[in-house]
């Protein structure tokens, strides 16, 4: 039973002076867009885009879970767009388990990113039940959104980026949106039987089965840069969407961020959900994974902290597991049904193990520095970030300048170092 305070013994306990750290800025190439509804207009110009508009038409538009930049607005003008040429479009929660696995949990979400019946001026209408469109070579059947389904179009909105548990030619994007997302509860759950190592080839067949069975017009591919910035659109034609989305994800990877070390003892986020990344806080940039996933990314941390759940995640803590130390209030703001939900779902149970509970940030903080082998809390390497999609601003120990000041092209040194600062309830103060 976990109570309102965890009393544990800890040999010469947790009261030690913590390393003073530095503010510095990542350096990063960061392409951008500066007037997405112009850009969205442009891409809607298209003679293979406009021309597969009817007037008329009911258009489902699918959009997802992920905390997307500028999603509302990118959203809102393909909404006008469409009506623009005619067509008459509705917005579904294109996501397999989340939001509790719920229709009004979907559109919660949903809402929570500015995407709902009022911002949008267009339906939204969201259901758990799902239509079989068709089958797999295998017998394995194709489920769709049963509003997408009954539709003239289906459009989906995705970024395009590295998956946080597999590798292939398309990862995380629009043909995961049209097997996993479309599929709601039912196809995920059917698909994942396969296992994640199959999704590479799994994925692309149950994509191309909802192209052929159901008129999927295309799919609005985003890719953003490393500071979490939209740095390209393009919509894509559905039959060309095999062929053009390997070469966005390529381009997703090359504007991915990273944490520029080749080891960290001591990793604190201050903040996962499931807004930041499908795993919660992004293996990708961690070099974490999952068991039995062949997983490099070049980084060894040894110990990682986290210290809040997104209010975004509406009590969705997937991927918790990853963390070896997390704070009581982590922990109480953890909505099980909602966790349970998706990692079941995924078949990846360990996504919701609960790491060490300390009662504060600073003791979670201070467990996981004196609980790093052969190393004193004084020598301890410890960066700390907001979350795995904020990698600019970051701080990092005293201890680590001199290796930064070696590499000016990475690093900007922006503070002196600081002590930490922490509240009467030994709550870090927040990012600025």
């Amino acid at each position: 039973m976990i109570h309102e305070k965890i009393d544990v013994q800890i040999a010469g306990g947790l009261d030690f002076p913590l390393s003073s750290m530095v503010r510095v800025q990542q350096n990063f190439s960061a392409p951008t867009i500066e007037d997405i509804a112009a850009t969205i207009k442009k891409e809607f110009a298209k003679e293979a885009i406009k021309n597969k508009i009817v007037p008329g038409q009911k258009i489902a538009v699918g959009c997802g879970s992920r905390g997307i930049a500028n999603i509302a607005t990118i959203t809102k003008s393909v909404i006008h767009e469409l009506i623009h040429l005619g067509a008459k479009p509705f917005i579904f929660p294109c996501m397999g388990s989340h939001g509790a696995a719920s229709a009004e949990g979907q559109k919660e979400v949903l809402a929570g990113y500015g995407i709902s019946e009022e911002t949008m001026s267009v339906p939204v209408h969201a259901t758990m039940e799902t239509e079989i469109v068709g089958h797999l070579e295998d017998g394995t059947p194709v489920h769709v959104d049963m509003n997408a389904a009954r539709a003239d179009g289906i459009i989906v909105i995705n970024r395009i980026k590295p998956h946080t548990a597999f590798r292939g030619a398309t990862e995380s994007g629009l043909t995961k949106m049209l097997a996993i997302g479309i599929g709601k509860i039912n196809g995920a759950a059917t698909y994942h039987r396969h296992g994640m190592d199959m999704f590479p080839s799994l994925l692309p067949k149950v994509r191309d089965v909802n192209i052929k069975q159901r008129n999927v017009l295309f799919g609005v591919g985003i890719v953003e840069n490393a500071f979490d910035q939209t740095a390209v659109i393009e919509i894509i034609p559905a039959e060309q969407i095999g062929d053009k989305e390997p070469e966005l994800q390529k381009l997703a990877k090359e504007n991915m961020p990273r944490l520029n070390f080749s080891s960290i003892d001591v990793l604190i986020i201050d903040e996962m959900g499931k807004n930041i990344s499908g795993a919660g806080f992004d293996p990708n940039i961690t070099g974490r994974n999952r068991r039995g996933v062949e997983w490099s990314n070049g980084l060894n941390v040894k110990k990682i902290v986290v210290l809040g759940l997104t209010s975004e995640s509406h009590g969705n803590a997937t991927g918790i597991g990853g963390a070896d130390v997390i704070t009581m209030q982590l922990y109480r703001d953890m909505d099980v049904s909602a966790t349970y939900a998706n990692v079941v779902t995924s078949m990846n149970l360990d996504g919701a193990a609960i790491p060490i509970i300390m009662n504060s940030d600073r003791e979670a903080i201070a467990l996981a520095i004196k609980t790093v082998v052969r190393t004193t809390p004084e020598n301890c390497r410890i960066v700390r970030i907001k979350n795995t999609l904020s990698l600019g601003d970051i701080y990092v120990s005293e201890n680590m300048l001199d290796e930064l000041k070696e590499q000016p092209d990475e690093f900007t040194i922006i503070s002196d170092a600081k002590d930490w600062q922490f509240d009467s309830y030994d709550s870090i103060q927040p990012f600025d």
